[in-house]
């Protein structure tokens, strides 16, 4: 029997970077809120043995148990899917923080064209085009310019390091922080694409350049460039990080109540709308009811659109035909790369910070032509610094035995002689990639899995061929004497690792019929019922993710505040 608690007039489900935006945006103005966190607590002191390789990179200290929950794969309609059940394609996190914790701080915004990337398309190449590239693409329901002031609100929080970006609208406001330092490395790819024509600039970092303090009064120190930031916690708090740069504020206030280990399994939902959630404590196993006025879900893309197939709220996306809108246009990315090999410079490649680099977008939206390609949108091209460790960067020329003692000594000779740079290509939503339930598997609790259909398509293909043939361009340029050779895109694998940018599930748009929520992330079936996070995006764009959730979070904070005060669906 469910123990029912004390009303609340919001809960948020997961405390990643929404839900501690949200948190503290509703908690600064007075709202009782309580955050659900099924993962432990963390702050600083639990990172100060965080040099670890092998325990936090190689076995994955800081994510999700697949032996309690994961999810189901397959390609197509027609195949069984099958558990994940290692760590492999993408990293899914839990505890206070979430991927904030352990993310690597590159941090853009999505471009205007993604915001309206359907009618920017048909309005520059026609219709066809979409259709013959076999696309589901639709308009997200607000402009860049509508988002613009939410993006540096976000960047505030984080303390973005930047420095303008020539083929970029302008900004209303500098960057927070000025950009990170160059190197050796950096400068040599910006030589190299400025020799080419394009227009670099550094990699928008969330990785302090200097003592900066934010709104909610948190000071985060310098960066020291020890290489330890994707899937590592910052022990200098250097790192935009929610447990350093939020939490705490919303705590402060005295109306935020955060509950770790709360495993949300099910959104009451009665008459229309969320009347609270049911969640267990994973260490004593006893369930409970939570009411609440609003219910915001801030979880990883698979949660939200997991939590809301089983608690039956939406409408079930169709992939044969079309219809419906929970688990509709799931997207990934490509990541075509080059390593080049030089011999006689020498770097120190082995220091570094998460989001140190240099990058150039000529190949990134709509910012080159596409008249005569099979494709459309592209990929932001950057060179990073992120700290070579020694367990998982071991770069050889093709040909180089796999082990023994011609390995060895590659290893140690390229180890500080080697360059990669890789693309972020964007990816299409295609009728056949989504998301439901799995009809077999369940969880721990009993609760079924949510099942994964994906593959690449020819517009994927035809994307990654194309960057990847730029990228070798400019590796030449920056004076390799040999390159990696890249294999041809194929099907896509759940492992290895590949990134962790996986997008929509729960998509945002202006029509009812083709979207689950609208441009607050305020779901159109449950007006009490908000979806925060890039299971929002209607596709995903050549960039990471997070800057972009995070103006939805801020987005999301102020039209919570609109319903609480005017109730109804807000557009």
């Amino acid at each position: 029997m469910a123990t029912e608690l004390p009303k609340k007039e919001a809960v948020i489900v997961g405390m990643g970077w929404t839900g501690s935006i949200i948190a503290a945006e509703l908690a600064k103005e007075g709202v009782e809120v309580l955050g659900l966190e099924r993962g432990k607590a963390r702050d600083l002191k639990d990172y100060f043995v965080v040099h670890d390789e092998l325990r936090y990179a190689m076995r994955y200290e800081l994510m999700q148990d697949l032996s309690k929950e994961t999810i189901t794969f397959r390609h197509h309609l027609d195949e069984q899917a099958l558990p994940m059940r290692q760590i492999g394609s993408f990293l899914l996190g839990e505890g206070s923080g979430g991927s904030g914790v352990h993310w690597n701080g590159q941090t853009y915004r999505f471009l205007p064209y993604d915001f309206e990337i359907r009618s920017q398309t048909i309005e520059k190449y026609g219709e066809d085009k979409i259709n013959q590239l076999g696309l589901q693409l639709q308009d997200w329901g607000i402009t860049y310019e509508e988002l613009e002031p939410y993006f540096y609100e976000f960047e505030r929080a984080a303390g973005i390091s930047g420095e303008p970006n020539p083929l970029l609208p302008e900004r209303a406001n500098e960057y927070p922080n000025p950009p990170m330092k160059d190197t050796p490395i950096i400068r040599k790819f910006k030589e190299a694409t400025t020799n080419l024509g394009y227009h670099p600039s550094h990699v928008p970092s969330s990785n302090m350049s200097q003592t900066y303090e934010n709104q909610y009064g948190a000071t985060l120190p310098a960066c020291q460039y020890c290489g330890f930031c994707e899937r590592f916690g910052c022990e200098y708090g250097a790192k935009g990080d929610p447990t350093v740069a939020v939490i705490p504020f919303a705590k402060e206030t005295g109306n935020f109540e955060l509950r770790n280990f709360a495993n949300v399994t099910e959104v009451i939902y009665e008459g229309g709308k969320a009347t609270g959630v049911r969640f267990i404590d994973v260490k004593t196993k006893e369930e409970f009811i939570q009411p609440a006025d609003v219910v915001i879900l801030t979880g990883y893309v698979m949660t939200n659109t997991r939590l809301l197939l089983t608690s039956n709220i939406g409408r079930p996306y169709n992939p044969e035909t079309g219809e419906g809108v929970i688990g509709k246009n799931y997207c990934y990315q490509l990541l075509p790369g080059v390593t080049g090999f030089f011999d006689d410079d020498r770097f120190n490649s082995y220091m570094g910070a998460g989001a140190l680099g240099a990058n150039i977008d000529d190949f990134n939206g709509d910012f080159f032509d596409h008249s005569n390609l099979d494709f459309i949108h592209g990929g932001n091209i950057a060179c990073t610094q992120t700290g070579a460790r020694p367990i998982a960067s071991n770069p050889v020329p093709a040909g180089t035995p796999s082990w023994g003692k011609e390995f060895k000594a590659a290893s140690i000779n390229y180890y500080t002689r080697s360059i990669s740079i890789s693309a972020q290509g964007a990816s299409m939503p295609v009728r056949e990639n989504y998301l439901d339930l799995d009809p077999t598997y369940t969880d721990a609790y009993g609760i079924p899995l949510l099942r994964m259909t994906y593959n690449f398509t020819d517009q994927d293909r035809n994307l990654y061929h194309y960057i990847g043939e730029r990228l070798d361009e400019i590796m030449l340029e920056m004076g390799a004497s040999e390159i990696s050779e890249r294999a041809n895109l194929e099907h896509y694998d759940i492992v290895p690792y590949q990134t962790t940018h996986n997008t929509g599930g729960v998509i945002m748009g202006s029509d009812p019929a083709t979207s689950a929520v609208n441009n607050y992330l305020q779901m159109w079936d449950a007006e009490n019922i908000f979806v925060v996070g890039a299971s929002a995006f209607a596709h995903n764009s050549g960039y990471n993710p997070t800057g972009t959730v995070g103006a939805l979070a801020y987005r999301a904070a102020e039209g919570i505040l609109k319903y609480r005060s005017e109730g109804g669906s807000l557009v």
